[in-house]
């Protein structure tokens, strides 16, 4: 059980989609705006969570062409989350992102999040330790890893409103806004990356 709660937090605590989101959210909209994001990203991480522990998750990524269009959609919607990180709170062109993304904002990222689908594969279909009771296993697999994802992601969040709080210039809270967007960016093109080589 230890050994699948340090797993949990190394596969957690690592830069993803999720993780670098939350930071993005909250020192673009402050912490209060990007903790209904987070709702969104907890209640989806739980649902891919159900889906790989009922087998649906497998069934759909084994669909060559399925997979593709979950990446593709993922890609997309990172790259949407990243412009709205990007412009939040200032005039861009003819960009104005004055309203945070919500709690279907999260939700919807996890539910294409491919890092999700692999992170709650590798949690739920190994580390066994129960092999005598299966529902007990999952069950406290779910709480083991929602008791660690919880703080992981309200430190992020925490750490991105920080920022936000610490009321700077425009011009500095929008460099650094495009820094979390860039680190978005990064994630986007790892997954490409990872994405091809699969296929």
């Amino acid at each position: 059980m230890l050994t699948f709660a340090a797993a949990v937090f190394f596969l957690i605590i690592t830069p993803g989609p999720g993780v670098l989101s939350a930071a993005g959210m909250g020192s673009g909209y402050g912490f209060r705006a990007g903790l209904r994001y987070l709702v969104g990203l907890f209640v989806g991480t739980n649902l891919v969570a159900i889906a790989v522990i009922t087998g649906l998750g497998a069934i759909v990524l084994s669909v060559p062409w399925l997979r593709w269009i979950l990446m593709i959609a993922s890609v997309g919607y990172l790259l949407y989350l990243a412009v709205r990180i990007a412009t939040a709170g200032s005039r861009i062109a003819f960009v104005e992102s004055t309203r945070a993304p919500g709690m279907g904002a999260g939700l919807l990222l996890q539910a294409i999040n491919p890092k999700a689908y692999a992170v709650n594969t590798t949690l739920f279909a190994g580390f066994p330790y129960a092999a005598d009771s299966y529902a007990f296993e999952v069950a406290s697999k779910l709480v083991i890893t929602n008791a660690i994802w919880i703080p992981i992601h309200l430190a992020w969040l925490w750490a991105g409103a920080s920022l936000h709080r610490l009321a700077l210039d425009e011009t500095t809270q929008r460099r650094i806004n495009y820094a979390m967007a860039a680190s978005m960016l990064a994630v986007v093109a790892l997954a490409l990356i990872s994405g091809t080589r699969q296929t």
